[in-house]
Parts: structure tokens; C-alpha cells; sequence
């Protein structure tokens, strides 16, 4: 299934994608895609319903505004440094074990929201990034069963102050967590639909520029892993996130000096098979 959400922010409605181009809307259904859904095999529950009721999918007019897939994550858990080309730009070495922090789920915004630049930002960073969903709750599971325990899979861009990230006391968490900074979707789509969750392209580019163009057969710690790892230190509910790192490409690391985000700027990004998504930077005192 490919599944996304629909509407202003605060009235969102939940949606199914169906035949490649058919935009439908499940509210029908009478459920939300939340973790209550994800727990309760809701994704197979729906698409029994869609089946037996398909009077009751009308066709979605224009979109105005696609939303969050997900709605309400407990948590958003991001591994960095998860590509070796991006811990290279970075100064860094690969990680003998996954580099973990989180997003505050008060940065989750639509795919195609505007970005608010924070106030006081210097660095306002991108990277783009394949997110997982958690399906079922997971504690202490093994690699062999990982997949077991995945919903869906999402586009996710990764934003960061790099200022608030690395050099006001090397807490990454705030330098991440700023309104706007988790845009995700359009949508969210199950394993499968996936045929290779190790080699899906994902790009991103600023103002018509390619600045990442790399593949997820290059992460250095694969998605069954990340879940079991995870799993070994903090339960993972369903509807949760799990951003599994960016490649090399971002703003810091460009040469001979980084670039960094400015109000006006466009970011597009995109991954096989998951969509892609457009956001224009805006100064924070614009957001009020």
C-alpha cells in the first residue's frame, strides 16, 4: 500500500494512493494513521475495507497540502554518521557502533511545508534521508526478524542547525530539533512495494542544484540492523520513525567552504519508489 494524509494542518484526513495515480480518501475507514493503527494490522485491515467498500474512496480533489503519513510518532530515532562518504565530509570516522540521537516530534511537518529558519541560525543545514516505520512494538528482537517488525517506509529530510548541533556543546538533539526540521512523506509505503530496500537512489538538491545523489546500498549499517540495535536499547512502538543517515552532499561539507540555507531557498528531494518533496526556506520572523 502506499498510503499518505491529506489536508490543512489540525484537519488532516488519511488517504490511500491506488493504481500509481488515484489519490483516494479512506476516512471512511474511520481511523487515522496512528500508532493505535499501525498495532492493530490496520494496513491489511484497510485494504480489505478498500476492497469491499470502494464507493466509499472517493477520488481526493486537488490536494492543497499533503500532510505527515504518520501521524503522532512517539519518538523519532536518527542514526548518524550512517554513510562513509558523509562521516568523511564531516571529519569524521565511520562509527564501530550506530551514533544515535533523536528529533523532537515537534519538528514533524508536511513534505511540502515551509522550513523555518530558527532564530539565531547561522547553519541551517539539509540531508536527505530514508525513513523506517515501525509496525509492531519491538524489544530486544534479532536481525533475522527485523523486517518483520517494519510498517513502511518514508522520505524524511533531516535538517540541522549546525551551529546549535556541533558547536554549542555538541548536543546534536538541538541542532535538530527545530520547528519544521522532520518534513516527511508524501507518502508512506510498505516493504511491498520495495523491491530492494538496498538500492533505492535518493537525491536532493538546493535552487536547481544536485547536492546529494547517492544509494542506500551504501549505508554502512542496513535498516534490519538499525531495528534489532535499537531495539537492544529502548522499545520501538508502532508509528515510530527511524531516519537511518544521509549521505555525502550536505551543506557543511561542500568545498572549498559550506553553504548554508537562506530564506528563499528551495530544497527537492527525493527516493525511489517514495516520492519526492519540495521545501522553501522562510525566515523565522515570518513564521508568527
Amino acid at each position: 500500500m502506499k498510503l499518505f494524509r491529506f489536508g490543512l494542518a489540525g484537519k488532516e484526513r488519511p488517504g490511500a494512493l491506488i493504481k500509481g495515480n488515484e489519490y483516494r480518501d479512506v476516512s471512511r475507514f474511520g481511523e487515522d494513521f496512528d500508532g493505535e493503527f499501525f498495532a492493530s494490522q490496520g494496513m491489511a485491515r484497510l485494504s480489505k475495507w478498500m476492497n469491499e467498500h470502494p464507493q466509499d474512496c472517493p477520488e481526493c480533489a486537488p490536494i492543497e497540502r499533503f500532510a505527515p503519513p504518520v501521524k503522532r510518532p512517539s519518538k523519532i530515532v536518527c542514526i548518524g554518521l550512517n554513510y562513509s562518504d558523509h562521516a568523511k565530509e564531516s571529519n569524521m570516522q565511520v562509527p564501530p557502533e550506530p551514533v544515535i540521537f533523536f528529533k523532537s516530534t515537534t519538528a514533524i511537518s508536511g513534505p511540502n511545508d515551509p522550513v523555518i529558519i530558527p532564530r539565531n541560525s547561522k547553519k541551517t543545514d539539509w540531508e536527505v534521508e530514508l525513513a523506517v516505520v515501525i509496525g509492531k512494538k519491538a524489544s530486544y528482537i534479532d536481525e533475522k526478524d527485523a523486517l518483520d517488525y517494519v510498517a513502511g517506509y518514508m522520505l524524511h529530510n533531516d535538517f540541522s542547525e549546525r551551529e546549535f548541533q556541533i558547536e554549542r556543546s555538541g548536543q546534536w538533539v538541538k541542532g535538530k530539533s527545530c520547528d519544521t526540521f522532520a518534513p516527511i512523506g508524501p507518502l508512506l509505503v510498505s516493504p511491498d512495494e520495495i523491491q530492494d530496500i538496498d538500492n533505492l537512489r535518493l537525491w536532493l538538491s538546493v535552487n536547481g542544484n544536485i547536492m546529494q545523489d547517492s544509494n542506500t546500498k551504501n549505508m554502512v549499517y542496513k535498516v534490519p540492523f538499525l531495528i534489532a540495535y535499537l531495539s537492544q536499547f529502548m522499545t520501538l512502538l508502532p508509528g515510530d520513525i527511524i531516519s537511518t543517515g544521509t549521505p555525502a552532499g550536505v551543506g557543511m561539507g561542500q568545498k572549498p567552504r559550506p553553504v548554508y540555507l537562506k530564506a528563499g531557498d528551495i530544497v527537492e528531494l527525493g527516493i525511489d519508489g517514495l516520492g519526492s518533496a519540495l521545501q522553501e526556506l522562510i525566515d523565522w520572523k515570518k513564521s508568527n
